[in-house]
């Protein structure tokens, strides 16, 4: 046959030698979920965009404050710092140069903002701050310090004062309160007088904007993540349950304990599942035919070698036992039959059993017909192979190509004209017609000879089938020539069936149809 491409084998992966399908397609959706899951840490950068924006707003607010202060007369101030706390939640405080605080919004006004007691938070609050400290943990974030407030109002509490008393500039701190929301404190000059303002913010805004972005992220990952498990474990189902469906019967079959072993064809799938699953249910049909093909040949051989060697054995065993040379003589020829028989049968046994094996690793190459048989009735005829028959044949005019093995065509029509020359009479006529039509070659071999009957027709062609005309020296065809030759012209894409003659004389017609070559 043409020689096939070869299978390219998968590329073999290490990660795939042990490690089931379906862990497989949920550990690659997981892992995708598991990158986008690490938008959540990408969050901080948008925490630490709030927190430097709130910087400057404290810097800002403490600054204009200060200024205001600066110009504000001293009886004025109190009911300013009491108004602009209570509208811009802020707590404000004043000090001295000597540290000592003269003014705080907190008491001259109902406070604006108050820390959350964290002991009286729910269960939802508290994992809440657990998972900042665990993303603060995971990020790596610095260590802010905690909020305390002074149990004496002076200004040695708060660093930020002093350094903004000295370098004459505004300073920002950030402080953690109790319920971990952050808390900014601007400490500013007022004025020429070595005097402080100190603003206090409790920032909860950053706190549940961060988290609200967080929660939204992670129930949208949630959610992600449910369907793609549930998806990929569907997808793992549609794959792998019929995977194992076909893993069982192909070790069923390779069991050989069932006779009949049903592989199932999965008709209703389109894809490469379904044509693996047709393909096994045919590889596997192909192969039980195979071997019942193998064990009826076996048992067709022994029954057919049971014969002969019976005939053998008896002539042997009598053979010492006479003492009449004529019927000595007749023994021994008997035994020479038998051992020509034997010979026979096994030389065509042997043929037809490596036939497959060596076809499918024949190489083809364009043949003509014409000239192949052209010269096959010249070399008949030299040797008289053809009995008293005469065969006629007329090469085409023009070449006439098919694709196979030289050697192996001209068996067939050997084996055609054995057939043909044995059913035909002395002095009959055994006619040859080649022709063309719809790309395909047709051979006729026709005999003057009683034809086969219609019911006959499929068995000519069995191995072993043996419907000799009368007067035939028993034992001298073995039954397999037609069955070799239609095995062969199968292996070529062809077919080989039995006729009656197309002039409607008697005798037989058996066509040869193969697919013509390109020339």
């Amino acid at each position: 046959m043409a020689d096939e491409d070869k299978i390219s084998q998968p590329e073999r992966l290490f990660w795939t030698r042990r490690i089931a399908l379906t862990t497989r397609i949920l550990a690659v959706n997981i892992i995708v979920l598991s990158l986008l899951a690490g938008s959540l840490f990408y969050l901080d950068s948008y925490r630490n965009k709030l927190l430097t924006e709130r910087f400057e707003l404290a810097r800002s607010e403490a600054q204009i404050i200060s200024d205001a202060l600066a110009e504000t007369p001293r009886s004025e101030r109190a009911p300013l710092l009491a108004r602009i706390g209570t509208e811009q939640h802020l707590r404000l405080r004043l000090y001295d140069a000597r540290g000592h605080q003269i003014a705080d919004s907190f008491l001259l006004a109902d406070p604006s903002f108050q820390f959350a007691d964290p002991e009286n938070d729910g269960w939802a609050l508290k994992a809440a701050r657990i998972l900042d400290r665990s993303m603060d943990w995971v990020l790596g974030a610095a260590e802010i310090p905690d909020y305390v407030e002074a149990a004496i109002p002076t200004a040695d509490a708060w660093p930020e004062v002093a350094e903004a008393q000295k370098a004459n500039d505004t300073i920002v701190r950030e402080r953690r309160a109790p319920d971990g929301t952050p808390v900014f404190t601007a400490a500013a000059p007022v004025g020429e007088r070595g005097e402080a303002l100190l603003t206090t913010r409790n920032a909860t805004d950053i706190t549940l904007k961060v988290r609200d972005a967080r929660q939204t992220l992670a129930i949208i990952i949630g959610i992600a993540l449910l369907f793609s498990i549930l998806l990929s474990l569907f997808l793992a189902r549609t794959i792998v349950q019929p995977l194992k469906a076909l893993v069982r019967a192909a070790v069923r079959v390779r069991l050989g304990r069932e006779r009949e072993v049903v592989v199932p064809r999965l008709p209703e799938r389109g894809d490469e599942i379904g044509l693996l699953a047709r393909a096994l249910s045919d590889m596997s049909a192909a192969l039980r035919q195979r071997i019942d093909a193998v064990e009826s040949f076996a048992a067709d051989v022994a029954h057919e070698l049971k014969n002969p060697l019976a005939s053998l054995r008896s002539a042997v065993e009598t053979l010492g036992k006479v003492e009449d040379p004529e019927l000595r003589r007749q023994l021994i020829g008997i035994a020479a039959h038998d051992v020509r028989r034997i010979d026979r049968l096994v030389t065509e046994i042997a043929d037809a059993s490596r036939i497959d094996a060596e076809l499918s690793r024949t190489t083809f190459e364009p043949v003509d017909l014409g000239a192949l048989l052209k010269g096959l009735t010249g070399e008949r005829a030299e040797r008289r192979a053809d009995g008293g028959a005469q065969v006629m044949f007329k090469a085409p005019a023009k070449r006439v190509l098919v694709m196979g093995d030289p050697g192996r065509l001209e068996r067939v029509f050997a084996n055609l004209l054995d057939n043909a020359a044995s059913f035909s009479p002395p002095g009959g006529t055994i006619e040859i017609a080649v022709s063309r039509r719809g790309g395909r070659v047709r051979v006729s071999v026709s005999d003057d000879g009683s034809g086969i009957p219609v019911e006959a027709r499929e068995k000519v062609f069995e191995r072993f089938h043996s419907d000799r005309p009368e007067g035939e020296d028993f034992g001298s065809h073995s039954g397999l020539g037609l069955a070799i030759a239609r095995t062969i012209v199968t292996a070529h894409d062809g077919t080989l069936t039995a006729h009656d003659r197309a002039d409607g004389k008697p005798g037989a017609c058996l066509i040869l149809d193969l697919p013509e070559a390109a020339a």
